[in-house]
C-alpha cells in the first residue's frame, strides 16, 4: 500500500512538473505587439524645419535635458512592463520627433536588451512629429518600407501625417504587412471628420491592394485614429468590425471594438469622458491557427499599468497624466494608454 501511495505521489509530482513546463513553454511562444502614442516626444535640439521652439531648454515649456531623459526613461519602463520577463517584438509609436529620440529609446536601460532597430521617415510637417516602428532585430526581418501619403479634394491645404507601411517576416513565422498611423485630431474644425475619412480611404486602398494579390495576407494596422471603433471612418470606410462568423478575407477585425463598445473602456480621457482612440486592427488570416502564430478574438488589450483599488477593493483605472498641461510641466509620460495584441503559437 505504501509503495502504491509513493508511486501515486511521484506520478502526481511528474504531472505538475509537466504542466509547469508546458505553461513555461507556452509563455515563450507568445509574441506581443504594442502601439503607443507617446505624446510629443521631442529632443532638446532646435530643428529649423519644424515648429519645435516650445520644446527647447529656452522655450516656453522649458524642455530641458533632465525632463527629456526622464520621459525617455518613463516610456522605456512602461514598455518593459507590458510583458513579464520579456519585451514586445514590435512597437508602433506616434508623436516622435526624429531618429535621435528613437535611438535614445532603444539604447535606454530598460529596452537595450531587446536589441531594437527602427523604421522611420522624416516628414517635417508643421509639428515635426511622426510615427515609427521599433522591432527586435533578432526576431524580425524588414523586407520593405515606405510612406503612404494622404490627400483630400476638399482642402488642398490640409496637413496629414503619412501612413508608415512596413513589410516584415517574423522569425519562424510568416510575412506581415504593418501600417502605423496617426489620423487628424479632433478640433473645432467642422471638416475634421472628413479629414479622417480621407485618411481611411487612403489606408483602405493600400489594404485592398495587398489583399488583391494575396487574400491570406497578414495585415496589422495600429495607431491613434482620433476616432472610435463605431465612428464612420473605421466602421464604414475601413470595414473594421467585431464580426466573428462568416468573416470574409476583405473584412477587418478591430481588436479594441468590444472593449470600447461593450466594456466602455478607452485609452484617452478628457473632461471626464473616455475615448478609444488607440486601436489595433487585423486581417482575418491572423485568426488562422494552423499557419504560424495566431490571435484569438479577445487578444486585444489596453495596458493600464498598475490599477489602484477603492476601499471596497474595486479596481479603479487612473488615466495617464500628460507631460504638460498647456505650458505647465506635470511630469507624466503620455496622455494615452498603450494598446497591445498577443500572437500565440501552440506548443507541439
Amino acid at each position: 500500500m505504501n509503495k502504491l501511495l509513493h508511486l501515486l505521489f511521484i506520478l502526481i509530482c511528474f504531472s505538475f512538473k509537466a504542466v509547469s513546463q508546458q505553461d513555461a513553454a507556452s509563455l515563450k511562444n507568445i509574441r506581443t505587439i504594442v502601439f503607443w502614442n507617446v505624446d510629443k516626444l521631442y529632443d532638446t535640439n532646435n530643428d529649423p524645419n519644424t515648429f519645435d521652439d516650445e520644446y527647447l531648454p529656452s522655450g516656453k515649456n522649458q524642455w530641458t535635458d533632465e525632463r527629456y531623459k526622464k520621459k525617455i526613461s518613463d516610456i522605456s519602463a512602461t514598455i518593459s512592463s507590458v510583458i513579464l520577463d520579456d519585451l514586445p517584438v514590435l512597437i508602433g509609436l506616434a508623436e516622435v520627433e526624429n531618429q535621435k529620440v528613437l535611438d535614445d529609446l532603444v539604447t535606454s536601460q530598460k529596452l537595450k536588451i531587446g536589441k531594437y532597430g527602427s523604421v522611420h521617415f522624416d516628414e517635417k510637417d508643421n509639428d515635426g512629429l511622426e510615427v515609427a516602428l521599433l522591432y527586435k532585430k533578432d526576431e524580425v526581418e524588414i523586407l520593405a518600407s515606405k510612406t503612404v501619403p494622404v490627400t483630400t479634394t476638399f482642402d488642398i491645404k490640409a496637413s496629414f501625417k503619412d501612413i508608415l507601411y512596413v513589410k516584415c517576416r517574423l522569425k519562424e513565422d510568416n510575412i506581415y504587412h504593418l501600417f502605423i498611423i496617426h489620423w487628424p485630431s479632433r478640433t473645432m474644425d467642422d471638416q475634421d471628420e472628413l479629414k479622417r475619412i480621407s485618411a481611411a480611404i487612403a489606408l483602405r486602398k493600400e489594404v485592398d491592394n495587398i489583399l488583391n494579390t494575396d487574400n491570406k495576407a497578414r495585415i496589422i494596422i495600429m495607431g491613434d485614429f482620433n476616432d472610435e471603433p463605431t465612428n464612420k471612418s473605421l466602421l464604414q470606410m475601413m470595414n473594421a468590425t467585431n464580426k466573428r462568423k462568416n468573416i470574409n478575407y476583405r473584412d477587418l477585425f478591430n481588436m479594441m471594438y468590444d472593449t470600447h463598445n461593450l466594456s466602455d473602456n478607452g485609452t484617452y480621457s478628457e473632461n471626464r469622458k473616455v475615448f478609444m482612440f488607440d486601436q489595433i486592427i487585423v486581417s482575418p488570416e491572423l485568426f488562422n491557427k494552423v499557419s504560424g502564430y495566431f490571435l484569438s478574438f479577445v487578444d486585444g488589450k489596453i495596458f493600464t499599468g498598475v490599477e489602484t483599488k477603492t476601499n471596497d477593493s474595486v479596481p479603479v483605472i487612473r488615466y495617464p497624466e500628460p507631460t504638460y498641461n498647456g505650458s505647465k510641466y506635470l511630469g507624466g509620460t503620455s496622455s494615452h494608454f498603450p494598446v497591445l495584441i498577443n500572437l500565440n503559437k501552440p506548443v507541439r
